[in-house]
């Protein structure tokens, strides 16, 4: 696989088995796992692609980028902590017109070589949104898509909050709020359908492959196989030796290797039948296309009810407290709506 501009990108809906991919791949002699770096949505949107920065502006972005990776997205971007590493990547640029994304191309594959690796691979979940322009700037690029069963994303969303009580000491008190804030069997739902829906598009594309997360937990040996063949690298003994962390159900563990114990973890409780109800009444024909078997649920009118109506006023609060996560909020909503 040539090197150049070959950037891997896991994306998918969040709690889909993006982490414990990453995980993976990292393990392998050619491949360094970045940090969630949240560029795209966050720091570039479309509109960006053409639009030239100064050079303080791409030092600034740098920087925020340098921050991200080594000290994690959760909490308040300090830009000035890695300013004058952030100067010596612009300088290494050798230009006079710089761009939001060359910066983040620069950034990632000069945090490889730092690592002695070829690839540099990005996990960052919302990015199955910009499928399209990440083709369109890497065109030698590789995408693993991660699906999961739509109410096991929904059982791992709705406790994820407790994280920070299982192993993610990282996650602030705000954040809790902010993920307890986030999760309705609704909004879970449909931002389910629109991940699934985003990479419809580009399933004929070569340079993009779908994996069940329930395959890695079945066969993860031929599963990893497989993706290493997509991605034209060799497997390699030990890559599946991962920690056994960032479970929503389970603290983190000392244990490495795939736990298959976490396929059909939503069927030993967590949810209850109205959260069921919903998640199969949005999701039902997608759970079908993807092979997804609908259970049985018995939720009375008035439950049912009380979802729905709880459904805007939850939304709204979310949306406030994800302001800061996206830096054009109408093209964020257009495409996780469309």
């Amino acid at each position: 696989m040539e090197a150049k501009n070959k950037a891997i990108f896991i994306v998918g809906n969040s709690r889909s088995g993006t982490t414990m991919m990453l995980r993976i791949l990292n393990n392998h002699s050619q491949v360094y796992g970045l940090n969630e770096l949240h560029f795209f949505e966050q720091l570039w949107s479309s509109a960006d692609k053409n639009k030239a920065i100064s050079k303080t502006e791409a030092i600034i972005l740098a920087a925020k980028l340098l921050f991200v990776q080594r000290d994690g997205y959760i909490g308040t971007t300090d830009a000035k902590k890695y300013k004058e590493e952030a100067t010596t990547l612009v300088n290494e640029m050798y230009t006079d017109q710089y761009y939001g994304h060359e910066v983040y191309t620069q950034m990632i594959f000069r945090e490889t070589r730092l690592q002695n690796k070829l690839y540099p691979c990005e996990k960052t979940p919302q990015n199955v949104f910009y499928l399209k322009e990440i083709l369109d700037i890497y065109p030698n690029g590789r995408i693993i898509n991660m699906i999961r069963d739509p109410r096991a994303v929904m059982l791992s969303q709705k406790r994820k909050w407790r994280r920070r009580k299982m192993g993610a000491s990282f996650i602030t008190k705000r954040e809790v709020i902010r993920l307890r804030v986030n999760y309705h069997p609704i909004t879970i739902s449909k931002l389910w359908n629109a991940a699934i829906k985003a990479a419809e598009p580009f399933e004929k594309d070569d340079r993009v492959l779908n994996v069940h997360f329930e395959d890695i937990m079945e066969a993860p040996v031929k599963t990893i196989q497989a993706i290493c063949n997509h991605l034209e690298i060799s497997y390699e003994e030990g890559m599946l030796d991962i920690p056994q962390a960032s479970s929503s159900n389970v603290a983190d563990s000392d244990e490495k290797g795939i736990n298959k114990k976490r396929a059909g973890n939503w069927k030993k409780g967590g949810l209850n039948d109205t959260e069921i109800f919903w998640n199969q009444k949005i999701s039902g024909n997608l759970l079908k296309q993807y092979n997804y078997a609908l259970e049985p649920v018995n939720s009375n009118i008035f439950a049912k009810a009380m979802y729905a109506i709880s459904f805007p006023v939850k939304l709204f609060f979310a949306l406030l407290l994800n302001l800061n996560r996206m830096k054009s909020i109408g093209e964020t909503l257009k495409r996780r709506l469309k």
